[in-house]
Formats: C-alpha cells, structure tokens, sequence
C-alpha cells in the first residue's frame, strides 16, 4: 500500500457515539467497548487488518475483517479514507447487522496522488499493469477480462487477499507439478539405465573393458 500511511502504524484513534467507545489502529484491527455499567457490557473486535478497498485503481479504503463471532458470521469493518486537517476519526454506522463502516480522516490523503495504486507497485508488475492497458486498448480483452488481471496484479501485490479457492488451486497445481517432475525423472532414469546397458553389451562385443560402479 501506499508508504506514507504506514505512519499511522503504531497509532489509535478513538470514535464516542452514544454508549460505545470505537478504536481504530491502522493496519492492526477495529475495536468496539460498551461504556455501561451493565455486568455483560460488550467489548470486542470488529475486525482485523486484513486488505484493500480498490476503487477505479485507487486505495479507497482498509477493509477489516474476521473480528468477533456474529451469529453465523464475523464482525467486519470498512474504514474510508478520506482528507481532513487532523488524523481523527470521524464518522461509525453500521450499514448491515456486523458490518460497520468508519471514516477516517487524515492529511495523508488530501493530495490527488496519494492514493494511487499504481506507483506502489513493483516494476514488473507496473509492466505487466501496462501489458493489460495496451491489450484493452487493441481490443484483444474484454473489459471484464482486464479487470481480472488487474486483480491478480493486486493479489501479487499483497493489497487484496486472493480467495480460498485460488489457493487451494495453487497448491493442487504445484503438487500435480512435484507429481508430474518425479514421474518424468523416473521415465528418464529408466532410458538412461537402458541406454548405459545397451553400450556396455557392444562394448563386451567389441571386447572392450570397461569400469562400472563399485557397486556393479
């Protein structure tokens, strides 16, 4: 992500709205305490560091995510960046049952690059970005089909967290290749052992000596 935001590491901010007290440590987690008396006041995680929101190839905001248990799933949290004079926090609601959405306002964004994937990027994968944009550009991709490569570039990056199934894909792939490496070594090895037999018989028939292994 962008280098300048990793000043924020480190660092909590603290949001009051009614009774609850909100917390927000970039690039560590999202937290959430019931300022009651109540004996079971709640005190939790809405979420932990965990990518991106990317937006028309822009950083648009933290996405926080497998926080406290909520019924049937886990407390999430998206965090806007958004400019502002001071590094506050300024704004929590809950859109959906667990899902919260905090605002989070810093100078560190105010200027019109800072927020720019691009730049972040290795140059190889700057490169492979260009190689999309030209191919869209000669219509020999779809729309659809340059988003998908951008993802996998903001996968490769680290910025988005690539999905269970494409893991589970990458390890079936590179155990089918560990797989398909020792059979082909094992194919050759048989013809090498063929081919070192057949030279030392025409040897013998020649009546030339020859030293094999110690072990022959």
């Amino acid at each position: 992500g962008p280098a300048h935001l990793f000043r924020l590491a480190g660092k909590c901010f603290s949001f009051v709205e009614s009774t609850y007290k909100y917390e927000f440590c970039p690039f560590h987690n999202v937290t959430q305490h019931e300022q009651t008396f109540r004996w079971n006041a709640y005190s939790g995680i809405l979420g932990i560091w965990h990518e991106w929101e990317i937006d028309n190839n822009t950083f648009v905001g933290m996405w926080m995510r497998e926080g406290d248990s909520c019924e049937t799933k886990s407390r999430q949290t998206k965090v806007h960046l958004v400019c502002g004079k001071s590094n506050k926090l300024a704004y929590v609601s809950e859109p959906s049952t667990c899902v919260y959405s905090l605002t989070f306002e810093t100078p560190l964004v105010c200027h019109p690059h800072s927020l720019l994937v691009y730049p972040t990027l290795t140059e190889a994968l700057q490169r492979k970005w260009d190689e999309a944009e030209q191919l869209l550009y000669d219509e020999l991709i779809t729309d659809q089909g340059y988003k998908k490569i951008l993802k996998e570039i903001f996968e490769e990056a680290g910025l988005l967290k690539a999905t269970e199934e494409k893991e589970v894909e990458k390890q079936n792939k590179k155990i089918s290749l560990e797989f398909e490496t020792v059979e082909k070594c094992s194919k050759e090895y048989q013809q090498l052992s063929k081919e070192i037999k057949r030279l030392q018989d025409l040897l013998s028939q020649h009546g030339i000596a020859y030293k094999g292994n110690s072990g022959e």
